[in-house]
């Protein structure tokens, strides 16, 4: 079998005597050129001119998008942000995780000048977020957490259990009855797991 050719967005790929146009192309001036990068595919049926296409890899990877809601892991805390890791995309996994943060002034809507970040996340908690930007190539995503719908929806207490919300800044460990501080997410119905 020959090697797969890949092409990109624009290239020409054969004249249309040579084949009809199929998905992930586009015919110009008699030829037919890629519309998207990917594998150069020609199939024949029956003795007629060959399908023409291109075809995307389907693994590839889904990329967190600007107003995007995540789902992350809490990795460290500091007195200014959050450093998480995005293992969500609203409710696709990711294959590998992207790394974003939640500024101190992201984490809730009012009041921002109070705030304090280990008040509202510890290393270890799953939070729901929303992208407000995409950052560089050497920083992270930054995200927000400013929406009631948005904040803590796992934690563990210090015993290792997992909590449970009780208030919109406050969860409870269930065996200790020991509280914890957090900014907890009000997770909408349609969400929950029945």
């Amino acid at each position: 079998m020959a090697p797969a050719r890949f092409c990109v967005p624009g290239e020409r790929l054969c004249s249309l005597e040579e084949g009809t146009p199929g998905s992930g192309t586009y015919t110009r001036h008699g030829s037919i050129f890629a519309s998207l990068a990917g594998c150069f595919m020609k199939k024949s049926e029956n003795g007629m001119l060959p399908v023409v296409s291109v075809m995307r890899d389907v693994d590839s990877q889904l990329l967190p998008d600007v107003g995007a809601t995540v789902t992350c892991k809490v990795c460290s805390i500091n007195s200014r942000f959050a450093k998480v890791h995005i293992l969500y995309v609203s409710s696709t996994p990711l294959k590998s995780p992207f790394r974003g943060t939640i500024r101190r002034e992201d984490i809730r809507a009012t009041e921002k000048d109070k705030v304090e970040v280990y008040k509202s996340f510890r290393p270890g908690d799953i939070v729901l977020a929303k992208v407000i930007s995409l950052g560089d190539a050497q920083s992270n995503y930054l995200l927000t957490t400013a929406e009631n719908e948005l904040g803590v929806v796992v934690a563990h207490s210090e015993a290792g259990v997992q909590m449970v919300p009780i208030s919109w800044c406050e969860m409870q460990c269930p065996s200790t009855h020991a509280k914890e501080l957090r900014k907890v997410a009000r997770v909408q119905p349609q969400f929950l797991q029945t």
